[in-house]
């Protein structure tokens, strides 16, 4: 997944502080006098696991978790990869957002290879792709199991769209915009009526949507082909999701808001904006931030532009642990076809297991807070179809150069021509 695709989590506390703490305790989990061992368990925004935890720890009494977790995925890579490095400080079970899946597995041995732990048996367990893209080129080395993908939906605010006067219903909603031109235009329409709020939330999160989108439906990477090479300004599916994006913002439509940073969560409870590119992990984090006052007056319909697939993670136990074996135990509990199915029901991650996307637990799920949406139809139909994106090792930082340079134009700081060569000229420091 491209940079910031993955839940980042709201709550908006110092994700810094947090980083700090986590630095500072380090983790070694280790066993207390009575034998009981404490696994660590690192993870990055809203994974759906605490019910899980406490499951686990109910069913292994000589067992006793740990969880740390970091709001901000910035925050949290540059620590797992200085852990990982060090060869300390990392929990016993960490996860691996897909952004930074490719770095790790040029050095696999910093890992513990989940096939000596019987994952092997675990394999039809996960979509096929799914479990290749954390296995070796030879099969023999698998360094972590899946969590979700990440399928692609549009959420709005049914309240300002009926101000507004569009339609409120789902289907109706979903055909107004068949193409992101049709959802600039449907924008449009909002903006005459609409007032003290915008039709979307900011460039970043409907950019790094548009690409994925783009690249998924066509070349099947980013900024850096399956060779590695940066192809940023080659790469059609960039440049189009970037003049797609432009074109928003020309229009006004956009309230200029960063993802996953204070003022986009206030804009949340202060209703801002009425629609947001939504990949299913995007729902959990609309909900927290939105907060209980807007249940019922969010809904999800079709996306423009078709089908996607926008983030996804792996669980991987890392060489350093002392309790390798227990650490593994717990990887494939939290990935199994239950506990899949019950993130889901937590946090509305899509399962990556097929066996769980067919289950009638997720298939028939709606989703009280968001106007009871069939949220299990909506994001598992098609599911299986999706195909992974191939993400370069350093394609967090490219794209954090891409945000950046989309911002200092909607802020008026660059012109069109200029972000763009900015974009450019930053993404090919980054990738020297």
């Amino acid at each position: 997944m491209l940079r910031s695709h993955r839940r980042l989590a709201s709550g908006l506390v110092s994700a810094a502080v947090l980083a700090l703490g986590l630095s500072a305790c380090g983790g070694d989990g280790g066993s207390g006098s009575d034998g009981t061992v404490t696994l660590t368990v690192d993870t990055f925004s809203t994974f759906g696991y605490e019910e899980l935890f406490k499951q686990y720890e109910a069913d292994h009494p000589g067992i006793k978790i740990k969880h740390r977790n970091v709001v901000q995925l910035d925050e949290y890579l540059p620590r797992l990869e200085q852990w990982i490095a060090a060869g300390s400080g990392a929990g016993d079970v960490v996860a691996i957002e897909e952004g930074i899946l490719t770095k790790f597995m040029a050095h696999p041995d910093k890992f513990e290879n989940l096939l000596d732990y019987g994952a092997g048996s675990l394999k039809g367990n996960f979509l096929d792709w799914k479990w290749k893209q954390a296995l070796s080129s030879d099969g023999k080395y698998l360094v972590g199991l899946g969590t979700d993908i990440g399928g692609l939906a549009m959420c709005y605010r049914t309240d300002l769209f009926k101000k507004a006067g569009l339609p409120t219903d789902r289907d109706e909603v979903g055909k107004l915009w068949p193409t992101w031109d049709e959802y600039i235009a449907t924008g449009k329409k909002y903006a005459e009526k609409a007032k003290g709020s915008k039709f979307v939330d900011g460039s970043v999160n409907l950019y790094n949507t548009i690409l994925a989108q783009a690249a998924s439906q066509s070349v099947g990477y980013t900024f850096f082909d399956t060779s590695g090479k940066l192809v940023a300004g080659s790469n059609p599916a960039v440049k189009s999701a970037w003049d797609t994006t432009l074109k928003i913002q020309q229009a006004g439509l956009s309230a200029g808001l960063k993802s996953f940073e204070p003022s986009w969560g206030s804009g949340f409870k202060q209703a801002k904006f009425a629609t947001v590119a939504c990949p299913s992990w995007m729902l959990g984090v609309i909900k927290e931030n939105a907060g209980a006052d807007a249940s019922g007056k969010w809904d999800v319909a079709a996306i423009p532009g078709g089908s996607g697939s926008r983030g996804g993670s792996f669980l991987a136990v890392p060489k350093q642990s002392k309790h390798a074996k227990q650490a593994a135990e717990l990887a494939k509990y939290l990935t199994s076809v239950n506990s899949q199915i019950a993130a889901f029901k937590a946090r509305n991650n899509l399962p990556s297991s097929p066996q769980a996307l067919d289950d009638p637990a997720v298939t028939s799920f709606k989703n009280e807070y968001f106007s009871d949406a069939p949220v299990g139809q909506i994001y598992a139909k098609g599911a299986k179809a999706l195909k992974p994106l191939y993400l370069g090792a350093d394609s967090n930082p490219v794209g954090q150069r891409f945000e950046d340079a989309l911002l200092a134009l909607e802020q008026g700081r660059l012109s069109p021509d200029a972000a763009w060569k900015k974009a450019l000229d930053d993404a090919e420091r980054e990738a020297r």
